[in-house]
């Protein structure tokens, strides 16, 4: 494995897991109010670009990472949307 690689495999791990703090803390305190619909959707755009480049690419990494990404903002998205129509 190359440093390159290791690079990229730390890089998708990181991207992957990097909302979970935000389901959690969503979850928890059953509040939404510190999160942005807005930037929520940007971001899913922008990772639903890299999953269809990592397509083009025919690159595996790309596509997984991104795909466990767009599935936690998926379920932020849900909770955000969820917890405003109960408040």
């Amino acid at each position: 494995m190359t440093i390159w690689t290791l690079i990229g495999l730390t890089a998708a791990t990181l991207t992957m897991f990097s909302f979970i703090p935000q389901i959690i803390k969503t979850i928890k305190t059953k509040s939404v109010k510190d999160v942005s619909p807005i930037t929520l959707f940007q971001l899913s755009l922008g990772v639903i670009l890299w999953i269809i480049y990592g397509i083009y690419l025919k690159n595996a990494v790309i596509i997984m990472a991104n795909a466990v990404t767009l599935s936690t903002l998926v379920i932020l998205l849900y909770l955000y949307f969820n917890r405003e129509r109960s408040a």
